[in-house]
């Protein structure tokens, strides 16, 4: 946990964005692996830690703003549950980590809230992502399961996402250990890169760094040699020399903030003369888009900026024909990069995501465009001091949708299909890093970054 007093100025500032009524943490409870006392890991949620701090199951706070009362439920552990986990806190030893007075047990949460609930007041709750939430919503307050989504409260969402939003500087400390846990793994993964060995071997190995270093993955492995494809985890299947290996991989510190990069290299630790160049036309964009990262800058333009260098770059290789600023406004691009420039991290991988896209990554003034190719760009919006986002472009040949649009005739005017065909089996590359955005520009999160550059790639597969 961070000091009592963030978790408290915290709950403070939420307090004033709120007009009236009381505010609902749901904690999150253990899940089964295959019976209920088989559980996996536990995980909580991230909007409880953020104001409450504290990482255990079966736990729920209440925020009454009119009668400015915060109350912490939760049941002290019993002789059976001491007997197989051993002594742990009190409840009321909790509540003063995290500043919190009053203490009641568990269950009392349920006649506090159906108290308010049938008074008229108002409850405001986020949006059920696990069915637990779901059931206790209706349980509780009575609301159809069906609807609960739709009843979260917009405003409460809107002032946490008005807050988590800005990291503040104990938020980016733990973010820099995920990071460099991260570039640990992803060191890793390139010197036991060899032909031979399954995705598995090798994303298990890193996945235990992440283990080792206090914390989990921060979401499930993508290492492939299948990079076109854009999420997919690891399998039984041997790599090969000649192929290359995307690794999507990052650490959860053991205080939930998380670390999301992205390496491609070559399985027999060199590249070939076509993989190198593309590569190196991937390397460019990221690195022009990360220096495009200022206060005040639409994300989605820098999106677009990536679009229109990787039209330019394909153009060389005869691929793309036209004029590449009309080729970006028909969304050629889209046939090489179907997902999102980035999106953003903290507490989550996908920072905040539960909690709707349209109030995290867009406002008004800047909303998402739903079309193929933009519609998974999660972040659009202005870029402000004290946004952490990733930036990840690609390169994505995907043989069912090449032939999907050939067999349209699909933006013929700008894309070689002919030239094209080459290119069907090659694969995908992307490369991915973290940034703050700070007063005047920004800086790349870690203390130490992974390999990047074709020369210190091949130079560590040789060790």
């Amino acid at each position: 946990m961070f000091s009592t007093e963030i978790y408290r100025q915290r709950r403070e500032r939420l307090q004033s964005k709120i007009k009236s009524g009381l505010i609902l943490f749901m904690g999150n409870e253990e899940v089964g692996m295959n019976f209920l006392h088989n559980a996996y890991k536990f995980r909580q949620d991230s909007s409880f830690l953020y104001y409450v701090g504290i990482d255990l199951p079966h736990l729920g706070v209440v925020i009454d703003i009119d009668n400015n009362k915060e109350t912490l439920f939760g049941n002290d552990l019993t002789i059976d549950d001491i007997v197989w986990t051993g002594p742990k806190d009190a409840m009321k030893d909790w509540g003063t980590k995290t500043g919190i007075q009053d203490i009641r047990k568990y269950d009392e949460i349920i006649s506090i809230l159906q108290s308010a609930y049938r008074s008229g007041r108002t409850v405001h709750f986020l949006p059920p992502y696990r069915e637990e939430h779901t059931l206790k919503l209706h349980e509780w307050l009575g609301i159809p399961p069906q609807v609960c989504a739709d009843k979260a409260s917009v405003e409460l969402i809107k002032a946490i996402v008005s807050m988590r939003s800005y990291k503040q500087p104990e938020e980016i400390e733990e973010m820099e250990k995920a990071v460099d846990i991260s570039t640990e793994m992803h060191e890793l993964f390139m010197k036991a890169l060899r032909p031979g060995k399954t995705e598995l071997e090798v994303a298990g190995l890193a996945e235990g760094l992440a283990v080792s270093a206090g914390g989990q993955l921060a979401y499930p492995a993508i290492l492939t040699v299948s990079g076109e494809t854009l999420h997919i985890h690891a399998r039984n299947i041997i790599m090969q020399s000649g192929q290359m290996a995307l690794c999507d991989i990052g650490a959860e510190t053991g205080m939930h903030y998380a670390g999301d990069l992205t390496r491609t290299a070559p399985v027999n630790g060199k590249f070939t003369n076509l993989q190198k160049d593309m590569y190196n036309m991937i390397l460019n964009i990221q690195l022009a888009a990360i220096d495009a990262c200022h206060p005040g800058i639409l994300y989605k333009d820098i999106h677009a900026l990536s679009g229109e260098m990787l039209l330019e770059g394909l153009k060389g290789f005869g691929i793309i024909k036209g004029d590449i600023k009309e080729a970006l406004a028909a969304d050629a691009h889209t046939l090489f990069f179907q997902c999102g420039l980035g999106h953003m991290i903290g507490l989550d991988v996908h920072d905040m995501e539960n909690l709707g896209e349209q109030y995290v990554g867009y406002t008004e003034d800047a909303p998402k465009k739903m079309n193929f190719g933009w519609k998974s760009l999660r972040l659009g919006r202005a870029l402000e001091p004290g946004f952490t986002i990733t930036v990840e472009p690609g390169i994505y040949f995907i043989p069912t949708l090449i032939d999907m649009w050939r067999s349209e005739n699909k933006l013929s005017d700008f894309i070689n299909y002919a030239e094209l065909e080459k290119f069907k089996n090659f694969g995908g590359i992307r490369i991915e890093d973290e940034v703050l955005i700070t007063e005047n520009g920004h800086r790349i999160l870690g203390n130490k970054m992974p390999p990047k550059t074709v020369a210190e790639m091949e130079a560590i597969q040789q060790h």
